[in-house]
């Protein structure tokens, strides 16, 4: 087996505007599905606690923290 430079190196370069191209396209792509997964959880969520209030009637509600005194200095 010979080794020759097609092995190795790319016989011709990338057009930086096509790389840009495919780097926006793919970036968009990901953008996109991102978007919809965090569509889609927020309609499941939305429809889990308009269960929840229609089930319990709204009654377990978190209860209110009260605010700490700050520490003394010494």
């Amino acid at each position: 087996m010979t080794a020759t430079k097609d092995k190795f190196f790319k016989p011709e370069k990338v057009n930086a505007r096509d790389k840009a191209a495919a780097t926006d396209q793919t970036a968009r792509a990901i953008i996109e599905a991102e978007a919809n997964a965090r569509d889609n959880k927020t309609e499941k969520l939305k429809a889990l606690r308009l269960l929840r209030e229609a089930e319990g009637g709204g009654e377990a509600a978190a209860p209110k923290k009260t605010k700490r005194a700050p520490a003394k200095a010494k």
